[in-house]
């Protein structure tokens, strides 16, 4: 089994709709330009309150993907 090496990055997914849709969209937009994308983890949850409706989400997340290339043990 080969050893893996992630790096984390920070994101912040939104959306009029729902948490799950906010961190689908920071996923999707991630994999445009980061490659190997392996997990996340939602780290802070807030949305924007409008006459007393929820009218925003937002969360945190952190994202981890595999650094590419061999390195020598």
């Amino acid at each position: 089994m080969s050893e893996h090496t992630y790096k984390i990055v920070e994101l912040v997914g939104s959306s009029p709709t729902s948490i799950e849709d906010a961190i689908q969209n920071a996923v999707k937009r991630a994999d445009q330009t980061l490659r190997s994308l392996r997990w996340f983890e939602v780290v802070q949850t807030r949305g924007h309150v409008e006459n007393g409706q929820v009218k925003h989400y937002q969360v945190v997340l952190k994202v981890g993907f595999t650094l590419e290339g061999e390195y020598p043990i």
